[in-house]
């Protein structure tokens, strides 16, 4: 505990966001820093208390509650106040491979399991975190450490992602041999595409992947395997498999009018915005053109808030984000007290823009899409909708949601964006390596461990658990390297 009286003396202090009008002009990052000297003491306000729940990563009440990677903050925190950087990158990357993405990403579940928390304002972990990690870059705590020792064991990570580039980074480390396979023309996985520009620049990911190179790892762009490479021509190359190949599967919106044009699934959306801005800062135009048109995000999620701020900066008309599900109290209910996940009405960035730009929230909740209207060229125009309410159903002793008649409704469109989520790994991967799927369409491991129901295939992040976060995914990763690496030690 660096400054024991420190939560009393000092206010919670985050660094400067770029207003919305100013930000939408282009897709820089625009999450500012403290001074170092403004950041040290946020470091100060960290409690030492005890049963420090931000970085105990355990489920309550179904969510997770504090940092999944159990990263060391109250010991960070306190060399952050005391200005010893280098020490305090010492004991962030003893957890943490890839602070720089979290610290970017992460929707920080170590604060709202803060103790501080309780009756005031969170440590401002997250952006301590940031702050420690770009320290440690730009005065060169960050080396590449390849292996004094190979062992000759060699792996194949299907996947580069987050949970495949800390799985490789840490499997590499132990002097096996790791190649890493990505089907699209760069590796990042949904790091690099999934993600806008505007929330993890692209030049942190390639920052990163120039030290995994240094240390040895090799990265393969452009294969897709399952397609381009056989099971079997990896078995003759490889002593393990590793699928970190996420849940890419979209759930689809299977209504009438569902072939007019103009709908794309919001991963596809996002992607091709991406991949445009980093092949030639968009002059090439590879991408659907929202430009003073009518669009419609159908999912509240993060990735449709993404959608959201990706459709400002490209000059949509108008915006509207449906959601099925109600809206979230302003503050935390009741039946959900701390350390728990906080179930509260949340307004990102894409929405914050929105507001600022149309003068409303996009948002528009239990509701959904009940029809797609198109021309007579089969150009989507509008949606149909409809309002919903939460009806007990006495013999599935559950609550579902059903139409509220006489509350239908169209809205203009010429661009609708799907975000509805992922219904788990594509159905190719399972053809390929014959892998069981579980009841959510995720790959199926055995009891306690990461290993498919196939012999020497291991699987972590998304397409084992589902659509996830980041952190989840870096933590599945560090956890099956640790069990490859000692399949070979029996």
């Amino acid at each position: 505990m660096g400054k024991p009286t420190g939560f009393l003396e000092y206010e919670r202090k985050t660094g400067d966001v770029t207003e919305p009008s100013v930000r939408i002009q282009n897709f820089l990052e625009f999450h500012q820093s403290l001074s170092l000297e403004e950041q040290q003491i946020q470091g100060a306000r960290c409690m030492d208390c005890g049963v420090p729940f931000c970085q105990s990563g355990m489920m309550i009440g179904n969510m997770a509650s504090g940092c999944p990677l159990n990263n060391l903050i109250p010991e960070w925190n306190e060399l952050v106040y005391f200005g010893n950087w280098e020490k305090a990158y010492e004991r962030l990357k003893k957890t943490s491979e890839f602070p720089e993405f979290t610290s970017r990403v992460c929707p920080a579940l170590c604060e709202n399991a803060c103790t501080c928390g309780i009756h005031g304002s969170p440590v401002a972990t997250k952006e301590n975190e940031r702050a420690v990690i770009e320290y440690a870059f730009e005065h060169g705590f960050v080396k590449a450490e390849p292996p004094k020792v190979r062992t000759g064991k060699k792996i194949a990570i299907i996947g580069s992602g987050p949970a495949g580039l800390t799985a490789g980074a840490i499997l590499n480390r132990r002097g096996h041999e790791v190649t890493i396979y990505e089907r699209q023309d760069r590796i990042g996985g949904l790091l690099r595409y999934g993600i806008p520009n505007m929330k993890l620049d692209k030049s942190v990911i390639d920052r990163r992947l120039e030290v995994l190179k240094e240390e040895g790892v090799v990265f393969k762009t452009g294969v897709n395997v399952g397609i381009d490479i056989t099971l079997e021509q990896l078995k003759k190359s490889y002593d393990r498999i590793l699928l970190a190949c996420g849940a890419s599967n979209p759930r689809d919106i299977a209504v009438k009018g569902r072939d007019a044009k103009g709908i794309y699934f919001a991963v596809d959306f996002l992607s091709a915005v991406t991949k445009s801005l980093l092949d030639s800062e968009r002059k090439d135009k590879a991408y659907p053109e929202v430009k003073g048109k009518d669009v419609v995000v159908i999912g509240g999620g993060d990735t449709g808030n993404d959608c959201v701020g990706t459709a400002i900066r490209l000059g949509a008309k108008s915006i509207i984000q449906i959601e099925m599900m109600p809206k979230a109290p302003e503050q935390r209910a009741e039946n959900n007290p701390w350390p728990e996940w906080p179930k509260v009405c949340k307004t990102d960035y894409g929405q914050e823009e929105a507001i600022a730009v149309f003068g409303t929230d996009p948002r528009i909740y239990e509701t959904t899409v009940t029809e797609f209207l198109k021309d007579d060229a089969g150009n989507v125009t509008g949606v149909k909708t409809v309002r919903l309410k939460s009806v007990w159903k006495e013999e599935k002793k559950r609550n579902e949601l059903v139409p509220v008649e006489g509350t239908q409704d169209i809205r203009k469109a010429q661009v609708v964006l799907i975000a509805a989520g992922f219904l788990g790994t594509e159905p190719y991967i399972r053809d390929c390596f014959g892998v069981e799927l579980n009841e959510r369409t995720s790959i199926k491991t055995k009891k306690d461990s990461y290993e498919t129901t196939v012999s020497g295939i291991y699987c972590a992040g998304d397409c084992k658990r589902g659509q996830s976060l980041v952190v989840w995914a870096m933590r599945e990763g560090r956890d099956v390297a640790e069990e490859i690496d000692g399949s070979f030690m029996r």
